[in-house]
């Protein structure tokens, strides 16, 4: 019976990562993926879904990963350097000095704020190096929401995560096939298919409850009244999802 509810849900998984490549169409004949691999259970989900669609899709694309070591002395994404030479997929290991980095050049913002941006600028750099073309990022359904809630509270916009777009240098496309998936999905393949998950623990991070995981506590408390909640949300969020400017 596990078994069976086991393969269920990665079916389901599988069905709503398809459609949304579909929906937003992020992967063409030829197009080259390099996938932003941090070592969690997002990411390597992801990973494991674009090696499937790689293998069944009707049009032939390139798949690559890299992975950012911030090098903060708590986060070691190493063991990842055995696993994808096992899986036979490209990739690459950047180390970083962030923390180091952030104590100089970080000006007005949050560090988590400043390493995102440098391991961004990172992955871009590598992509257009080894010429890939589309980047593609694990965020889900449940990023996009809590994103669209921090937009509203706090900045007074409608906006969230997009699904497919161009950045303002127009040579990459970055891309999101998990925006229909909600996190607890991610995770309970990652337990079923034994990912070697990473664990984030970097003490900048978790010293204090960010905006962000305020706001992941207020959905959980409201789609405990509300199982349609995030069917809800991810309908109101369609037209800012399916923007294609950056």
């Amino acid at each position: 019976m596990l078994k069976q509810t086991a393969k269920k849900a990665k079916k389901n998984l599988i069905r709503q990562t398809g459609k949304a490549l579909i929906d937003h169409q992020m992967i063409n004949e030829g197009d080259r993926v390099l996938l932003g691999l941090s070592g969690g259970k997002d990411s390597l989900a992801l990973l494991h879904l674009l090696i499937h669609f790689q293998r069944v899709a009707p049009i032939r694309f390139d798949l690559a990963a890299v992975t950012i070591d911030p090098q903060t002395g708590t986060f070691d994404p190493s063991p990842l350097i055995p696993y994808m030479e096992s899986l036979g997929i490209e990739y690459y290991f950047r180390k970083e000095p962030i923390m180091d980095m952030a104590e100089t050049h970080m000006q007005g913002d949050s560090y988590c704020a400043f390493c995102a941006r440098m391991k961004r600028g990172t992955i871009y750099a590598t992509a257009r190096e080894h010429q890939y073309n589309v980047i593609a990022l694990a965020q889900h359904l449940d990023d996009l929401a809590e994103s669209f809630l921090m937009s509203a509270f706090h900045g007074g916009q409608l906006k969230t995560m997009k699904a497919n777009y161009t950045i303002k240098d127009g040579d990459l496309r970055l891309i999101r096939p998990l925006i229909y998936v909600r996190e607890h999905q991610t995770r309970d393949y990652a337990e079923q298919e034994n990912l070697p998950v990473i664990i984030e623990n970097c003490p900048a991070c978790f010293e204090k409850p960010t905006q962000r995981e305020h706001m992941k506590q207020l959905l959980a408390a409201e789609e405990k009244q509300n199982h349609h909640l995030f069917g809800s949300l991810l309908t109101a969020m369609k037209p800012l999802i399916s923007k294609k400017e950056a």
